[in-house]
Order: structure tokens, then sequence, then C-alpha cells
């Protein structure tokens, strides 16, 4: 599988690094924790993921401001940073990647049609990052490609070496 591949050089790279990461998913549950699994030796760089599909779990577990979500919803830069800056301080990593879309085939708007899917990325005394991207195809295919957008943006990040 492609995101293998992907999650094997974000691997490398951490390992290297002598970096962990930890993850927060939201549509993906878990496909980026995973992918990550998948390949053999990841604990050396994987510290552990959080599955927040719901609201309450999202401010439970990540400590995300119900504010927020009211006011912005789950789907939104504001709460994709929280959500990875609440894992990396829940955790014994130096960076966090967190996702929060649309997967549909229902719950899309005009403002946030299916298929937007927020990133954000945490890194330890440094600042978080967010990015948005709007994606096709039915609900597995957009899943699909926000694995592969998440882990390749996070790749992009190690090798520019922006942490």
């Amino acid at each position: 599988m492609h995101c293998t591949k992907i999650a094997a050089q974000v691997g490398a790279l951490l390992k290297e690094n002598l970096l962990k990461i930890v993850t927060a998913e939201s549509c993906t549950a878990g496909l980026i924790a995973a992918s990550i699994t998948d390949i053999a030796g990841s604990s050396a760089w994987y510290d552990r993921g959080f599955v927040t599909y719901s609201n309450a779990s999202k401010h439970e577990m990540l400590g995300v401001k119900m504010q927020s979500l009211m006011q912005v919803g789950a789907v939104s830069q504001s709460v994709v940073m929280q959500m990875a800056k609440g894992a990396l301080l829940r955790s014994n990593a130096d960076i966090a990647l967190s996702v929060s879309g649309i997967a549909g085939p229902e719950g899309g708007s005009i403002d946030k049609p299916v298929g937007l899917v927020w990133f954000g990325f945490a890194f330890r005394d440094r600042s978080t990052i967010a990015h948005r991207f709007v994606f096709s195809g039915d609900r597995q295919q957009i899943r699909d490609q926000a694995v592969s957008t998440g882990l390749s943006k996070l790749l992009q990040l190690l090798q520019d070496n922006t942490i």
C-alpha cells in the first residue's frame, strides 16, 4: 500500500532524529495509526494514538475547548491545532499529527463541503501549523486520501527540516 511506503519514510526520518510521533484522528478513525504500525519496528518512533471521533472525546481526551467546538466546529483550523497540541501534551512524543474532516456522504455544507479535511501538526518548542484540503470521491476514498496526505505532509515537513 502506498501509505505504508510513506509511513516507512516518515519512520526512518523520525528514528534517525530520535523523535517520536503521536496521532489524534477523527475522520480517519485510526487509519493513520494503522499505517504507521504496519511498519515493523514502529514502536521506536510511534508513541500512541488518540481516536477522538465525537466532540466530547476531543474535549475530554485532548483538551479541545468546547467553545471552539460549538463556535467553529470540529472540522476547523482551530480544532485541529488544539487536537495536535493536546495530543502532544498527553504523550511522550515530539511531534503530533491531527486530522478532522467530513468524509460523507452526508454532513457537508456550503462552507464545509464533504471532502473537507484539516490537518494539524504540533512540535515541541515550535509553532503549531494547520493545512486544509478538499478531497473528492466516496467516503472510503476521502478517508484514504486523508491518510496519504497527512503522512505525505508530515514527510515533507520532516524533509524540509521544519521540525
